[in-house]
């Protein structure tokens, strides 16, 4: 029976959004989503973990090569999150409401195909918004 393992690598990147709906009003907005509606936008500096699985190549003893991980999540997510505004600026997160919950769920698919091209499976994306909240999204 084959020996599944998890890797994770973990990037960083610093980006602003607001979390507001257009169609309600900036009272109905702050009452719901608070500080985070700011009309002139908040930024984090996110923490990126990205977990993949699966059996250990014999020669290696690698589930991935994590340099060739890295430059994956790079490409796909980084370089275009990285200081962006979540709403305005990055394609795969404009047209969403940027929680973490929707952000995680979005550089998950923007890395599900690439990470299998790895010959490895996505396990969990997980970001951490701040020192006390994180999401874990697992497909």
């Amino acid at each position: 029976m084959p020996k599944i393992v998890q890797i994770t690598r973990r990037e960083r990147f610093s980006a602003a959004h607001k979390l507001a709906r257009p169609e309600w009003s900036d009272q109905k907005n702050y009452e719901t989503f608070g500080k985070c509606s700011n009309p002139n936008w908040h930024g984090h500096n996110y923490v990126l973990w990205v977990t993949v699985k699966g059996t250990p190549e014999p020669m290696t003893g690698f589930v991935v090569d994590l340099s060739a991980l890295g430059e994956v999540i790079k490409e796909e997510v980084i370089q275009h999150v990285d200081h962006k505004n979540l709403n305005a600026d990055v394609i795969f997160t404009k047209d969403i409401m940027t929680s973490t919950e929707n952000l995680a769920i979005a550089i998950w698919e923007q890395l599900e195909k690439p990470v299998k091209k790895l010959g490895a499976e996505l396990h969990c994306v997980k970001i951490s918004e701040t020192e006390n909240n994180y999401v874990e999204y697992h497909g």
